[in-house]
């Protein structure tokens, strides 16, 4: 098939998931959230991020690039300014003030995660790297001690490389076989076959929430019961989908969640793992050292309590702590309202994009979000970027890290435009207007 038999091109009349999402945002608008709505005002919350006052190649920034990674608002880089030049201390270890005041903060930013999530208790969040540290726990820690040779992990087609590569190195280590939920054109799970695959074979079924190149919000309620049912272990990969819809892990169902704080307005080198506490505590521990232990002789090692039995080592404190301020703040704004201004800039975005002659839309589910992927006849992708660069416009080209969905639709790579809750109509204009002169070039 080509791209064109896949996706949505210029000129066809919108995809089925913009019908869906007008339907869904007249429901959305009842009630207390049709207030919240009213009173979303992005331009008070662009100024609450410096980066995005600035020019770029003498053009106002448009940044559309947040699945790789969001832009920080001023309140979460003062927390991390605010640690070092106030706080700046080690945790857990020192009877002093600071240390004091410096674990108490990291602490509290534990809580703020544990009813982000509405995990059942601040035991099951484990403060990681990112999303990936999260997955590669999980399939070292619960997965080594959990498979053997002809047991299944399921993934599905549209996976992120970090929940495919750390499967990939378990099934070497223990002769576990590694299964694949296919998609259909839209970008939707097969979820027929999805049920065919399950077995009692099958050990854990790993799957995103939200694909990072195809916006597709993936049943994982549905997806967690089933699997459950055939007695597996589920983990979702939260990392697209915390910025932009609500999660609640006990309503979901799964045994893990992960996700990485700058995708969600917080700094880089921060996620977490949530886990249900009987199999954490199940679980060895997944790196040695400080702070992972209660005692330690030549002669044996005891652990420490969760969720500190997984925090080897000085953590990022700062971190933790103003990715605690970034939830804060997506909580005050409201993440239902931030999906509703998000629908609208993604319908009106697919509605331009479609009116840019040879533009072919890839991921077209009924249920999606953030995301808008496509190609445009005749220009690489990167080449798109580069000149979009020069008009200010900031998006990703590329495989995104998930190369089996390019080869599933047969393209090398696509162009991504990816939100945030401070983008807005006026920059799918500039993205628009990029566009025509990239037509322009290469017509």
């Amino acid at each position: 098939m080509t791209p064109a038999q896949l996706g949505v091109r210029a000129g066809q009349t919108a995809p089925e998931w913009q019908e869906t999402a007008r339907e869904e945002d007249k429901r959305m608008r009842n009630g207390e959230l049709n207030k919240r709505v009213n009173t979303f005002d992005v331009d008070a919350i662009r100024n609450d991020f410096p980066i995005l006052k600035q020019c770029v190649h003498g053009r106002p920034l448009v940044y559309l690039d947040n699945a790789a990674t969001t832009q920080k608002p001023q309140e979460v880089i003062d927390a991390i300014v605010r640690y070092y030049t106030e706080t700046n201390a080690n945790i857990h270890r020192g009877v002093h003030l600071l240390s004091e005041k410096a674990t108490k903060e990291h602490e509290d930013a534990r809580k703020i995660v544990k009813r982000f999530l509405n995990a059942s208790s601040t035991q099951e969040i484990v403060f990681v790297r990112g999303c990936t540290e999260a997955i590669n726990l999980v399939a070292d820690s619960w997965g080594s001690e959990n498979l053997g040779p002809g047991d299944e992990i399921l993934v599905s087609n549209m996976e992120h490389h970090s929940n495919i590569v750390p499967w990939q190195l378990l099934c070497q280590r223990t002769g576990a076989v590694l299964k694949v939920i296919p998609i259909d054109d839209a970008g939707d799970l097969l979820m027929d076959e999805y049920q065919k695959l399950l077995g009692p074979r099958t050990k854990i079924v790993s799957v995103v929430h939200l694909s990072n190149a195809l916006g597709t919000i993936n049943p994982v309620r549905e997806i967690t019961r089933l699997a459950h049912e055939a007695g597996a272990r589920v983990l979702i990969d939260g990392a697209q989908s915390v910025p932009h819809i609500p999660v609640d892990v006990q309503d979901i169902g799964c045994d893990f969640f992960a996700f990485s704080g700058h995708k969600i307005y917080g700094p880089t080198g921060i996620g977490v793992l949530y886990g249900k506490r009987e199999l954490l505590e199940a679980m060895r521990p997944y790196q040695g050292g400080g702070d992972m232990i209660s005692s330690v002789t030549f002669e044996e090692t005891t652990y420490n309590a969760l969720p500190y039995k997984f925090e080897a080592g000085t953590p990022n404190i700062e971190g933790a702590i103003a990715l605690g301020t970034a939830i804060e703040y997506v909580e005050r704004i409201g993440l239902e309202a931030i999906a509703a201004h998000e629908r609208d800039v993604l319908e009106y975005g697919a509605q331009r994009l479609l009116e840019t002659p040879g533009v072919t839309l890839i991921g077209t589910s009924r249920h999606k979000a953030s995301i808008l992927s496509f190609v445009l006849e005749g220009v690489h992708p990167h080449d798109v970027g580069t000149i979009l660069d020069q008009e200010g416009v900031a998006i990703r080209t590329g495989h995104h890290c998930v190369q089996p969905v390019m080869k599933r639709y047969g393209i090398p790579a696509t162009a991504r435009v990816s939100l945030a809750c401070y983008n807005t109509r006026g920059e799918i204009d500039a993205l628009v207007a990029g566009l025509k002169k990239v037509v322009e070039i290469f017509s």
